[in-house]
């Protein structure tokens, strides 16, 4: 049946999902241009601007201009497109409440502590999941693969070369920003996680949860990495040492190992 507008609701339901369909790739691929949209999804020039025209005035996104490398005021600028903090917000799921409100409760039953404790619990399965393959691929292909391995987990990653050195890590979107925004115990957890996994030092320079576009995550050079591995105080590591093949991994509770690697101390 029609409704006023000549479309069925069966149509619009078709329409929105393939609308979400376009934000989705956004958020995990963008910076991105409409061309590669359409590819993606098999969807018509025409179509393709269709659901960008609407998420912009959604403000779900927002396109930014690219001049290509090399030119030089020649041709148009590419225009690509990013998620927005609204449209990020649309792919959090409906359990961040619940999820707040049982870490408030252990933080004021139990303690801050406990929180912490937490935080490295959920981390450390990614640790026991990925630390033999780490020791299997060389060590500059391990960023790549741990940025797989998040985007498996929801995390939309990716992996580049750091304009200063070493590489940087990036999650487009973290699944539990609202409530790391509350109880950053579950950022300072996961950094030490990468630490650990990479076997290099690690920096987290911004997240999501404290207002930020994008995750990022500096990875140090693997010489620096080797220096930082020689025999220090355990409580005061930024990375394991897994090179014995026993898969033991583990997480220091020492908050001096996280601050650590926050602050470059």
């Amino acid at each position: 049946m029609k409704n006023v507008a000549g479309i069925t609701h069966a149509e619009k339901g078709a329409e929105r999902g393939t609308r979400a369909r376009v934000a989705r790739l956004i958020l995990e691929h963008g910076p991105i241009n409409a061309a590669a949209l359409g590819e993606r999804l098999g969807l018509t020039p025409a179509a393709v601007r269709r659901h960008l025209d609407a998420l912009l005035a959604e403000e779900m996104i927002e396109p930014r201009t690219v001049r290509p490398r090399g030119q030089r005021g020649r041709g148009r600028p590419a225009k690509l497109f990013v998620i927005t903090d609204a449209g990020r917000s649309a792919f959090v799921h409906a359990y961040d409440g619940l999820a707040g409100s049982a870490l408030r409760f252990l933080a004021e039953r139990v303690g801050e502590e406990v929180v912490a404790e937490f935080a490295r619990s959920q981390v450390s399965g990614l640790v026991r999941r990925l630390a033999p393959t780490m020791r299997e691929v060389p060590a500059d292909q391990r960023v790549r693969v741990l940025a797989e391995a998040l985007t498996a987990d929801g995390y939309a990653a990716s992996a580049s070369q750091a304009k200063s050195g070493g590489e940087q890590l990036c999650q487009h979107h973290c699944p539990v920003a609202h409530v790391a925004a509350e109880f950053p115990q579950l950022c300072e957890a996961e950094t030490e996680a990468f630490g650990q996994l990479l076997g290099t030092p690690v920096q987290r320079l911004a997240t999501i949860a404290h207002g930020d576009g994008v995750c990022t995550t500096h990875v140090s050079p693997r010489a620096l990495g080797a220096q930082r591995n020689q025999p220090v105080n355990p409580r005061r590591s930024a990375t394991v040492d897994t090179s014995d093949g026993s898969g033991d991994v583990t997480i220091s509770t020492s908050r001096n190992a996280i601050e650590s690697k926050e602050t470059g101390r």
